[in-house]
């Protein structure tokens, strides 16, 4: 099964709102001020967007943490592989997303704010909280069918 642009796309917005909702509330959190957290979060907003777009693709090569499936046992040269994902995969996509993600809160929270102490606990909290959605959101997406297509054999 290969991924269209459109899924990922997609998959990239339907996160966006769970982690730029995340966001905006640990900003508010720390700062004590809905209008900078409403800042921070309309910028991420943008930039989580196209990184996590990237991110999705990079990890579509790769192929760690995937169980290889022959899905017709009569030519198994004449079909493509066909991955599932272990549980421990969407673990380590989300660690890896997490980096990035949070380099970027740091960053924009940083422009925002001007606080290099609240950047990073605004950042360091998302860890935590960005990692478990993550995960939910992974093995939720998982289930879903669309967007999925079949590659014709070579």
């Amino acid at each position: 099964m290969k991924e269209s642009h459109l899924r990922s796309v997609i998959k990239g917005i339907t996160w966006r709102i769970i982690g730029t909702a995340d966001t905006i509330f640990l900003a508010w959190l720390f700062t004590g001020n809905v209008n900078t957290a409403l800042k921070i979060g309309f910028i991420e907003l943008f930039t989580k967007i196209v990184l996590y777009y990237f991110h999705e693709r990079i990890w579509l090569v790769f192929h760690i943490g995937q169980i290889k499936l022959n899905i017709n046992t009569k030519s198994v040269d004449n079909n493509p592989p066909h991955f599932i994902d272990k549980h421990w995969r969407s673990l380590v996509k989300g660690i890896s997303w997490r980096f990035f993600g949070t380099l970027d809160t740091i960053i924009i929270s940083f422009f925002v704010t001007q606080n290099f102490a609240k950047a990073f606990t605004i950042g360091f909290a998302e860890v935590f909280t960005k990692i478990g959605l993550y995960y939910l959101h992974e093995r939720l997406w998982l289930t879903i069918k669309w967007g999925k297509k079949k590659t014709e054999p070579k």
